[in-house]
């Protein structure tokens, strides 16, 4: 990475339109961004929805971006992708084809409102914890502290680690 690049954090999610496919295509586009490479992603985990019950089950990941783009433009982007997969911002926590979460900027605490980082809700959903832990154990999170400390505490969803897809 160039000098002034940071590691982003963005967290995956799907749960309509062949949700492992959507996150597969995800990480491609993510690592297609401008001034930006892909450098790691968990595996894929199923999870109970955390919204409204009447929905399919979700595929989570995380995966990290190596980027000198500001995190707004990068922001930015990741909603552009969203868009492309179809994302409509309708009800908060409803079924969606693709979520794409800054979840960390490199140690940067960012807090406005349309963009906070840490994300808010990371150290609380075992859906982001794990897939994290998994690509990057001995993280840091801005504020908050290792990473680590925060599994054990994460709320009991239920969460699955999906077997290894072979067909790309």
């Amino acid at each position: 990475m160039s000098a002034g690049g940071v590691a982003a954090f963005i967290g995956l999610g799907s749960n309509l339109g062949e949700p492992e496919r959507q996150l597969s295509r995800a990480l491609v586009e993510l690592d297609g961004l401008a001034h930006s490479r892909l450098t790691g992603q968990s595996p894929l985990y199923g999870s109970r929805p955390v919204g409204p019950p009447a929905q399919p089950d979700y595929v989570n990941a995380v995966a990290r971006l190596d980027t000198s783009l500001d995190a707004f433009v990068l922001l930015d982007a990741l909603q552009a992708i969203e868009r492309s997969h179809g994302r409509v911002r309708g009800e908060r926590w409803g079924a969606r084809t693709l979520d794409l979460d800054l979840l960390l900027y490199g140690d940067r605490q960012i807090d406005t409102a349309v963009l906070q980082v840490p994300h808010p809700q990371l150290h609380l959903r075992a859906f982001v914890l794990v897939p994290l832990h998994d690509l990057a154990p001995d993280l840091e999170l801005p504020g908050l502290g290792p990473l680590a400390e925060y599994l054990p505490q994460s709320p009991g969803r239920d969460l699955w680690r999906l077997p290894q897809r072979t067909d790309g």
